[in-house]
């Protein structure tokens, strides 16, 4: 990153003492890259052996606590738990008095915004909503992934720039979302990611059932490609039968996704209908083509779920 990308000196936070509370896949990588900036990590908490087998792992010497402790060992808390925990969490430490006057406490929750953390703001902690744009695996190369990855940044204004070093610090890049934006946000990245593991999972069961030995190596050129393509051209990069209009094509695979994998069947339609809508507005699927292409995915529809909650024209 070049010197004119830094952040001013004067905006960078002083070495912290680090903490985690939630020792799953995020929190201890997130640790790790502070640590490689300086910070200290001094205290985790996790309840399972996994996520203590982790901690040893990726914080090694670092000492595994209850949660309140590492409210007050930390300078700098990261809140690594599940979507649903977290308000709980906030409302409970705040409750019990763990949180400090002037803590900096972050979430990496993709789904909430600094709001969530009002009890401990109130507490006098400060808030920091910063979620990582990256699967993790829970293991060093995950602190590696960092570089470049782009976290959607979320704070108080006066916390801005704060938020925007401690990123940047991490090797990633800062992209502030707005508070009431966060729910979209995060479902554009589940819908992107997390469906795109389901999709990729799907086919490769199929490739087996065909008889392919290495479906991995088959489709890792192809999904490269398309991923590039798509992230180049957006829908100008669609291709295969729904967006040229083979009705054919697609009732075929119908048929044989009904036969050997029906708890695909549904996925492939719905995924049909969107590709079909996008082609269609994009001019990529010619309209006299669309007709008889919608028929066959409404008439797979039918065909499979036995509901007549899709018409024969619809998209």
């Amino acid at each position: 990153m070049s010197t004119s990308q830094q952040p001013d000196p004067r905006d960078r936070p002083a070495r912290l003492t680090v903490g985690v509370v939630g020792a799953g896949r995020v929190g201890p990588a997130l640790a790790a890259s502070l640590q490689l900036a300086g910070h200290r990590p001094v205290a985790v908490s996790g309840v399972s052996d996994t996520s203590r087998r982790r901690a040893a792992l990726m914080l090694p010497d670092v000492p595994l606590v209850p949660p309140a402790e590492v409210l007050q060992r930390a300078d700098l808390v990261l809140l690594t738990v599940p979507d649903d925990t977290l308000p709980g969490l906030v409302a409970g430490l705040a409750e019990t008095g763990a949180v400090r006057p002037g803590q900096l406490l972050v979430h990496t929750s993709g789904r909430y915004g600094a709001k969530v953390l009002d009890p401990a703001l109130r507490a006098g902690a400060l808030p920091l909503a910063l979620h990582p744009a990256m699967t993790f695996t829970g293991t060093p190369v995950d602190v590696q992934r960092l570089a470049g990855c782009s976290f959607g940044v979320t704070a108080p204004e006066e916390l801005r720039l704060a938020a925007e070093a401690l990123v940047i610090e991490m090797g990633g890049e800062p992209e502030w979302i707005a508070e009431e934006m966060r729910p979209l946000y995060h479902a554009a990245l589940a819908l992107g990611a997390n469906h795109l593991v389901t999709l990729v999972a799907q086919s490769m069961e199929l490739l087996r059932e065909a008889g392919v030995e290495a479906p991995d190596r088959m489709l890792g050129p192809l999904l490269g490609a398309a991923l590039d393509n798509a992230l180049r051209s957006g829908d100008a990069a669609l291709t295969g039968p729904v967006a040229r209009g083979d009705a054919g094509t697609v009732a075929a695979h119908v048929e044989q996704l009904r036969k050997h994998a029906p708890q695909t069947v549904a996925g492939y339609l719905a995924m049909a209908r969107a590709t079909a809508d996008r082609a269609l507005a994009h001019g990529l699927l010619k309209p006299e083509l669309a007709e008889d292409l919608l028929g066959v995915l409404a008439t797979g529809t039918d065909a499979t779920d036995g509901t007549d909650g899709i018409e024969g024209d619809a998209r």
